[in-house]
């Protein structure tokens, strides 16, 4: 893998471009074999009952076909038992790990609805937070656009200004700083998260991770800017082809070998918890009820809370 320099922005922050081979093709019934269910209780205090893969596929929220996967939550239950840990839904984990790749989700649809907090990221969970968190997909309520981040230990900040095409909202990435609300960026395109990503028939995430920078790039799915080889997901990307990123987040304060280990992939659908619940957050949202109660009551309204995939790949 070759590294060249594309732009030197006038700040403090070079963008960079690199050849990868593709090492992985995740696709269809693929994700059973790259991927393991985690019914375990939600890191996040979700409204949620995260269910083993076994029972994922007896209640019909996961399945695939050649060239499509499926992950969905209850649709069909309503919860009575206050007791209850929620609504049924599905953490899955790679069974592999990353540090210097890219990875491209080609994403048909998210979860969408009030209440809802999907997520697609990466992060150590055996050494959270010492060995990092990136959040590629994240969001809340069906509310804005989505917001990429990062979450560290103490020590790792970002410049304001970087090349990016997203707004920085926070530049300490330490989780015990401002709630741990990390260091995010938001994407502000209206394609990029929720209904209207659905709406758009979803697009393409990618992620490149390298020991001195870290960006995510988004393409909603009839944009005409979508690099030929992210659309052709083939034997190899080329990052310097792709134009400036939606969220960059350089070493310039932040050691990125140091903050970040070998990471997994996470996907999940979680339920109101500590952000979706949050009741201004909720509030806000122009969702009813309470959030708790709304994801209780109502299962009929989480018909579109799923994601399909078309792949996944991964480059190294």
């Amino acid at each position: 893998m070759s590294f060249r320099l594309l732009t030197l922005s006038s700040s403090i922050t070079a963008v960079l471009g690199a050849t990868y081979s593709r090492s992985e093709n995740i696709v269809g019934t693929g994700f059973y074999n790259s991927f393991n269910f985690e019914a375990i209780a939600d890191p996040t205090h979700g409204r949620v009952n995260y269910v083993s893969e076994a029972t994922a596929k007896s209640q019909n929220l996961t399945f695939a076909s050649a060239n499509t996967f499926i992950l969905r939550a209850d649709a069909k239950t309503a919860i009575s038992d206050s007791s209850a840990t929620g609504r049924n839904s599905v953490r899955i984990r790679s069974n592999n790990a990353y540090t210097t790749h890219v990875a491209v989700f080609d994403i048909k649809h998210m979860p969408q609805g009030c209440g809802t907090w999907p997520a697609v990221w990466e992060t150590n969970e055996s050494n959270w937070p010492n060995g990092g968190e990136v959040d590629i997909i994240e969001g809340v309520n069906d509310q804005g656009t989505n917001q990429v981040t990062l979450h560290t230990s103490p020590g790792c900040t970002m410049p304001a200004s970087r090349t990016q095409t997203g707004t920085t909202l926070l530049t300490n990435c330490d989780v015990n700083v401002a709630g741990n609300s990390g260091c995010g960026v938001s994407v502000g395109q209206a394609p990029s998260y929720g209904p209207t990503f659905n709406a758009d028939g979803g697009g393409w995430y990618a992620i490149e991770r390298t020991s001195t920078f870290i960006s995510v790039w988004f393409w909603s799915r009839n944009a005409a800017n979508v690099p030929a080889d992210v659309k052709a997901g083939g034997t190899a990307v080329n990052t310097g082809n792709w134009g400036t990123p939606a969220a960059n987040f350089p070493n310039t304060s932040c050691n990125i070998a140091q903050f970040f280990d070998a990471n997994n992939i996470i996907i999940n659908l979680t339920f109101c918890g500590d952000w979706a619940g949050q009741a201004a957050i909720y509030g806000a949202s122009g969702c009813p009820s309470t959030c708790n109660s709304y994801v209780d009551s109502n299962p009929t309204a989480f018909a579109n809370a799923y994601f399909q995939f078309n792949s996944i790949n991964i480059y190294e």
